[in-house]
Order: structure tokens, then C-alpha cells, then sequence
């Protein structure tokens, strides 16, 4: 794990020498760093956790509204609001992660999903529009993040990359050290037989909450990070294209298998960015590549090569 995410974070910490001065190639780095994260806490939340959690969009958008919201209508600086707004994701998922926890399974797909379908009406209804939404329009002039001085948003491409990399190297570490932790290990015990778990003194109600919490803040942090990036927001977020593509990270990557989840990502980016000119059939060959790989790859390129690699076969 960790030379994987050492030896990632290196090549992207050098790709702006090379392709700087590339705006095509510097936005397909900065959605991986952020599509690398979002990617990775549904990772934790549903490979390590074991609960099917479909609402992972949502929050991330969520998180994007919030932040939005905040600094266009409250007038407040982005580098408040994109904490602020990775607070307000969090409790928010904390309370759909309650009912959740009476729940099993599809049941809690069911839940989550319907998060996901319900932030369409709401933000394009009028209470959205009372709250800043911008209704069907969506909201359209986001500032950018000044931070000491500087600019970070689309326009200014290597110095916004390198604060999503900053940002991403932290998210990334928080979340590989709750893996390996105490935390971590009770995560998977409850996913392999939670009545076990449950006889060994781990709180399956804290350690739900606790997992639901920190990837919706986290979640929900990157939203915001991406809606400063683009500077507008609309609904089309919560369309069915991004949900396809983000289960394609996970699959490719591998469930459970982190950080393949990252590599999932890098791949993924790319290809979506590399099919655009296809236009409507994007999404036709997106959804193709998902079940192709549910068939024949569903351990992803991590558990592909755990497979072939010579300490595998040695035990095998």
C-alpha cells in the first residue's frame, strides 16, 4: 500500500514539469487527484465496512452545493466554506448513516440511493432556490480559492493541482491509517460476521456512524474543492454518467483491495476524458465496461496481480 501510493504521488508531484503549460492534460490530473479520494472513501465505506452504500455522488455533491452556496450567497471566503461544507456532509451523513443502521444489505443501497435521487428536486425546487441552488440553472459565478495571497482556480492550472495534491496526500494518509488501525480492523470484522464482532465488544452503532461520518466530510470536502475548481454547478452532477464512472474506478481498482481504488482512478479519468468526442456514446461504452469487468475482472488489477505475482503463486 504504502509504495503504491508513495510511487503515485510522486509521478503526479512532477507531471506539471512536463505538461504545465497543457491545459487538456492538467485537468485530467487534477479530476484524478479528486476522483482518487471520492473513489477511495466509497472504498472504506463499502470494500472495508461492508456497508452497500449508494449515496456516495450525493454527498460529493452535496459537499460541492454547500461550499457554493456559502461563498456566493453568504458572501464567506472558499477556504472557509470548503470546511465548513465538509462538516455540514458530514453530519449529514451521520444522520442518513442512522436509519441505516437498522438496516441490511440492499436495504441500505435503497437508502442511500434515495439521497441521491431526492437532491435533484430539492435543489432545482424552491426550497433550493431559497437556499442559493439557483434552481435548474444552477449557481454560475463560484469564486475561486485565494489562499496567501494566490489564486487557485481553472485559470490558474499547476498552483490549483498542487493544492489538490497537497490536499489529497493528507485525505490519503487519513484514510490509510484508519485502515491499518484498530478502527480498520473492526471495520472488517463487522463486514466478515457482525455477530462476532458484536460478542467481542465492537459497537457496530459507533463504528457505522463513525465510517459514515468521516467519508461523507471527506467526501464532501473534494466536492467543494472541485465546485471552486469549475466554478459553476449544476444538477447534471447527479446524473447517472458520474455514478457509472465512479463504480468503475471501484471495480477496476478492485473492492476492498486499497488502493486500487487510486489506480481505478487514473485509468478511469483517462479513458472518460479520452471518449468525450464520442459524445452520447460515452456513456453506452462506460456502462459496456462495467460489466466486463464485474465478469471477468472482479477482483480489479489489484487482486489481478496479487493473483500472478511470485510470492502468490509460491504460497499457492
Amino acid at each position: 500500500m504504502v509504495l503504491i501510493l508513495s510511487g503515485f504521488y510522486c509521478v503526479m508531484g512532477i507531471m506539471p514539469l512536463f505538461f504545465g503549460n497543457t491545459a487538456y492534460i492538467m485537468n485530467i490530473l487534477i479530476m484524478i487527484l479528486i476522483w482518487a479520494v471520492v473513489a477511495s472513501c466509497w472504498d472504506v465505506i463499502m470494500g472495508f465496512a461492508g456497508i452497500f452504500s449508494f449515496g456516495q455522488v450525493a454527498f460529493y455533491v452535496i459537499g460541492a452545493y454547500a461550499s457554493a452556496i456559502l461563498s456566493v450567497s453568504l458572501g464567506i471566503p472558499p477556504v472557509f466554506t470548503i470546511i465548513m461544507a465538509g462538516v455540514i456532509t458530514g453530519v449529514i451523513g451521520v444522520l442518513v448513516g442512522l436509519p441505516c443502521l437498522k438496516l441490511a444489505g440492499p436495504y441500505v443501497a435503497l437508502v442511500t440511493f434515495a439521497v441521491h435521487m431526492t437532491l435533484i428536486p430539492f435543489l432545482r425546487g424552491p426550497l433550493g432556490r431559497a437556499i442559493g441552488s439557483g434552481g435548474s440553472q444552477g449557481i454560475l459565478t463560484i469564486p475561486p480559492i485565494n489562499l496567501l495571497g494566490f489564486a487557485f482556480s481553472s485559470e490558474q492550472l499547476v498552483p490549483f493541482f498542487y493544492l489538490t495534491l497537497f490536499l489529497t496526500i493528507i485525505c490519503t494518509l487519513i484514510l490509510a491509517l484508519i485502515i491499518k488501525s484498530y478502527w480498520g480492523t473492526a471495520f472488517l470484522a463487522l463486514k466478515d460476521s457482525e455477530n462476532f464482532a458484536t460478542s467481542l465488544g465492537i459497537s457496530a452503532f459507533k463504528y457505522k456512524l463513525m465510517v459514515f461520518g468521516i467519508t461523507s466530510f471527506i467526501t464532501g470536502l473534494f466536492g467543494a474543492l472541485y465546485a471552486h475548481y469549475v466554478g459553476m454547478l449544476s444538477t447534471k452532477m447527479l446524473s447517472m454518467d458520474v455514478f457509472t464512472i465512479l463504480m468503475i474506478m471501484m471495480v477496476i481498482g478492485g473492492i476492498g483491495k486499497y488502493p486500487g481504488v487510486v489506480v481505478g482512478a487514473v485509468i478511469t479519468v483517462t479513458i472518460n476524458q479520452l471518449l468525450a468526442p464520442l459524445g452520447m456514446y460515452r456513456p453506452l461504452i462506460m456502462g459496456a465496461i462495467v460489466v466486463v469487468l464485474v465478469l471477468f475482472l472482479r477482483d480489479g488489477v489489484i487482486g489481478l496481480a496479487q493473483k500472478f505475482s511470485p510470492l502468490q503463486q509460491k504460497t499457492g
